[in-house]
């Protein structure tokens, strides 16, 4: 669930492009990412829930508050990412390549409904920075190289099966 500056974040998001004709907006099965778009919802625009928009398995480390024997461990395995280890995982989670191979199918899905031309997706950290790899056809191991923060946005065109950023990290909404 999102706290109250998130609520914030998605208001200021939701004013910002409250004005856009979304065909469609997917989101991850995690409530949060539903709660972000929710005033977009409102508005009557359809929505679906992917398993491929979720967030990366971090396994036994899930849902559990940050100690320092954990953050040592995600900032080894970053760094193994960044090294092109894409198959590394903290254990029961999941690597990088697992992450992509689900969101191929998430978009395979999302690319075969020609008449949602304009489609918000709202997703996670780890995962959108490995989506945009995946979209720019980037090296898994560059992922960091996407900043992240929480409603910052992405603007991708989509041209005869290539996808070009147009709008990189915005987040003039929050100002």
């Amino acid at each position: 669930s999102i706290n109250s500056i998130g609520q914030k974040q998605a208001a200021a998001f939701y004013e910002k492009y409250k004005g856009i004709p979304f065909d469609k907006i997917y989101t991850s099965n995690l409530i949060r990412t539903e709660q972000t778009v929710q005033a977009f919802i409102q508005d009557g625009i359809p929505y679906e829930k992917l398993e491929g928009l979720d967030e990366i398995s971090w396994g036994i480390s899930e849902g559990k508050d940050l100690n320092d024997k954990m953050l040592v461990d995600f900032e080894r395995i970053v760094a193994a990412w960044s090294n092109k280890e894409l198959d590394i995982k903290i254990q029961e989670g999941e690597s990088p390549n697992e992450l992509q191979y689900r969101q191929k199918k998430a978009m395979d899905y999302i690319m075969s409904k020609p008449h949602e031309k304009t489609v918000l997706v709202c997703t996670h950290g780890r995962a959108m920075r490995s989506l945009l790899c995946y979209l720019t056809n980037t090296c898994l191991s560059k992922m960091d190289d996407f900043e992240h923060s929480n409603t910052a946005l992405y603007v991708l065109r989509h041209q005869e099966g290539i996808f070009e950023i147009v709008e990189h990290y915005n987040t003039e909404h929050l100002k």
